[in-house]
Order: structure tokens, then sequence, then C-alpha cells
């Protein structure tokens, strides 16, 4: 496992080769290189054959397979030591692989001793720099460095490798062949068994780029399908990742599970009315009473519930302009409070029924006319006319209606002048009599 130290120095030991032989599977797919400053530091002394240098180079260039180069993300130096150091070019140099693998094939051994301390202090104080590419402290990006070599070093790197550590260089140590473990040890970063490899030959060598390939992969966990977001996994990079929620809901303090958001609360409904919130985490909307919702499912439209029925008027229902409504009675009739039932009103009370003398209300909304004392109610059950007058009327009325009834009348009239007549006579003869009587 890599140590997320600002700078990493990376020596390598290798373990028996029955160590190696079985790296732990890489996950295609899942894997990406996390960005790093990393500076290879190799062994070129006279111990190392020109066929296992090419050997060690091979090994180089396997890890540059396996990384994501480039400014943005992991660059690459190379340092070859022995008695001398040399950098064979610096962390901005080459900024894509191809580059990167030819400048690492154009490496040709120096020859003679082994100054591993030196070599380690070189990288540090020349490769691990900003002005030879590598990238400040505040974008935490490891600085890490790889040591490989197959003798004992000839100078101090007990103290180096320490200083090395202190500053953030992260060491691995691969030892081959005659390479002396303490020595290894003393280079390497803590904890040992993850920054100290060995392997017996440099014919293996190139095995152990598979373990530094898992040692710098950062494993994209949402593709594992192990990142226990309850919505969506997405990935950040370098191994991390973090859990988002679908629309409509909001992420829980756990940073996995998922809440339904009360989204007609945030107020971004856009409904024109009334937002309703959905048990999905969504939303619809709706309209006030006399209203219909629009296409676009936020605006409304006013309605005529008056021709809808759906009013609740018990007589008539009036639309107003607002898309409302109210409810009025018929004549005769109030409107109770709960401003859609009516009750009957007392139309003589009101003054409103039109009769003449009297007004007689009858209950249920109804009335009838009367007359006062000497008169008697027209046709028109309003107005009234005297009695005599009345009469008067009707005998005239009667006189003219049928012949019948005028040559009756004349009869009448006839009969009784001849009785006033012969009543006349006698009386004129009675008296006639009693004159007579008194002159005697």
């Amino acid at each position: 496992m890599l140590v997320t130290h600002n700078i990493t120095l990376l020596t390598v030991v290798c373990s028996p080769i029955s160590h190696v032989l079985f790296p732990v599977p890489f996950f295609a797919g899942v894997c990406k290189s996390r960005p790093l400053d990393l500076v290879f530091i190799i062994d070129s002394s006279r111990s190392v054959r020109p066929l296992e240098f090419t050997k060690v180079k091979t090994f180089v260039s396997k890890i540059i397979d396996t990384l994501n180069i480039g400014p943005a993300d992991t660059r690459v130096a190379v340092v070859n030591y022995a008695s001398t150091v040399k950098i064979e070019f610096h962390l901005q140099t080459h900024s894509d692989k191809q580059s990167l693998k030819r400048a690492v094939a154009r490496i040709t051994p120096l020859s003679t001793g082994t100054m591993s301390g030196l070599a380690i202090q070189t990288a540090m104080d020349e490769a691990f720099t900003v002005e030879a590419g590598a990238r400040g402290p505040s974008s935490n990006i490891p600085k890490v460095a790889i040591i490989v070599t197959d003798g004992r070093p000839q100078d101090q790197v007990n103290e180096v490798a320490a200083r090395a550590r202190a500053s953030g260089i992260e060491l691995y140590a691969v030892g081959v062949d005659r390479a002396d473990m303490e020595s290894l040890k003393m280079m390497a970063s803590e904890p040992l068994d993850e920054h100290v490899f060995y392997v017996e030959t440099y014919g293996v060598i190139e095995k152990l780029s598979s373990r530094f390939q898992e040692t710098f992969c950062a494993l994209d966990l949402c593709a594992l399908g192990t990142h226990q977001c309850q919505h969506v996994c997405i990935s950040d990079g370098e191994g991390r990742h973090h859990c988002e929620c679908s629309q409509g809901y909001s992420l829980n303090a756990d940073k996995k599970t998922c809440s339904a958001i009360d989204k007609c609360a945030l107020n971004t409904h856009g409904c024109e009315h009334i937002c309703v919130n959905d048990r999905t985490g969504s939303y619809h909307c709706e309209c006030y009473e006399g209203y219909t919702l629009n296409e676009d499912r936020k605006t409304c439209s006013a309605q005529d519930q008056c021709a809808l029925g759906t009013h609740g008027c018990q007589h008539i229902c009036v639309n107003d302009r607002a898309g409302s409504h109210h409810c009025e009675c018929y004549e005769g009739y109030t409107l109770n409070e709960d401003k859609k039932t009516c009750s009957v009103l007392n139309q003589c009370a009101l003054g409103s029924h039109g009769c003449q003398h009297i007004c007689v209300y009858d209950g249920n909304a109804s009335y009838h006319c009367d007359c006062d004392t000497g008169y008697t109610l027209n046709e028109d059950k309003k107005t009234c006319s005297a009695i005599e007058e009345a009469r008067r009327l009707i005998s005239t009325e009667d006189a003219c209606a049928c012949e019948a009834t005028l040559a009756f009348q004349d009869k009448v009239n006839s009969y009784l002048q001849r009785l006033n007549s012969k009543l006349d006579d006698i009386l004129e003869k009675l008296q006639a009599n009693e004159y007579g009587q008194v002159h005697r």
C-alpha cells in the first residue's frame, strides 16, 4: 500500500521468487493510478551486467505502462547512480508514456561503485524540487522514490534515507541477487513488508511491476459495486468516491443513504396555485377551486363551475370574473349563511307584494291580497272596488247580459207600473170617501 506522504522514496528489496510469483490480482477496469511525482533511482554499478541493466529498464517501463502519465497525472524522473549520480531526465521533461519509455531505453550504465546514499540525497535536493517539475505541498500529490540495487551501499544511507522520509518522501527498496537486506530496510519507509522487495535474479524483476501497479492503483469502488451508495456513486479519482442522490432526494448525514426532499417547501416547484408533495420525492401542481390545470401542469385557468354543475347552489349559480362563483335565490327567498341554500322571505313585509289594500302572508314564500271593509277584490287579485259600485256594475252587467233578463225586467217594470196605477186609483177613492163623510 502506498503511504500518502508528500514525497515518497521507493527502495525495492525483492523477496524470494516464491513470494512474487503470485501477486494480488489486478482489477482491470476498476483501477486508475493516482497522480504521483515518481522518481526511479537505479543502480548501474559494475556488478550490474548490461543484459541485467536492460532488465531493470524493462522493469521501469512496465511500471510506467501501468500509470496515467501527464502533467496533471503522474510525472516521472530517473536518477542513475554508481560511484557518481546522474539525473537522466526531470519530472517535467516528458509528459506522455511513449517519450518516457524512449528516454528510459536510451539510459546507459555508469559502472564502478554503489553510492546509494548520494543517489537518495541527489534525488531529494534536485529531482523533487518545484523547479525540476515536482508539485508543491498544496497539491497533495505524493512524492515516491523507487531505488533498485543489487549490492551493499558504499556510503552511509541510514541518515540520508531518514532525512528523505522526514521530508515527506516515501521510499520503496527493490533488492536483487547480492543486495544487502539490512541496508534495504534502512532505506525503505514503514511498514517494511509493504516497502521492501527482493528477487533472486534480474530475470524475474519484471514480475514486480504488477505489485507496484496494485500499490499505485486507486480502486474505483463505484465500478466494483462496493460503494454502498443508496442511489448514485461518483468516482473522484485517486481511489476516492462520493455518493449522490436521485432528483428529489437529499443525502443523509451518513453520506450514503437518501431522503426525499420537500420540493414544495423549497419553493422551486413553479406551481401557480398549489404544490403537492408525492411519496416518491417528487411533486405535482393543483389549482384552487374554480380553476383547472393547464397542459404545462403548472399554471391554472378559471373554469365555469356553474356550467359544470358542481356549484352546490340550491337555486341560482352566478359566475364571477375571477373564475369563481356565488349563489343567489329566487324572488321571495333569502340566501342562508352557508351561501348556498335559500330560505323563504315574507314578501308582505318587504312591501313588494302590489296589493292595493291588504297583503296576507301565506307562508312558503306566497301571499294573497285582500280589501278593506266595504270593498271587494277585483279580478287582478290586487286592486279593490267599493261594494255599491260593484253592485251597480253587476246589475248593469246582468241587465245587459242577455235578452231574456231584459225582457223579464220589462215585464216586471210594466206590472209594477199597472200595480202602481191601481194603487193610485184606490187611494183617490179612499180619500174622496173620507172627504165626503167629513162634510156631511
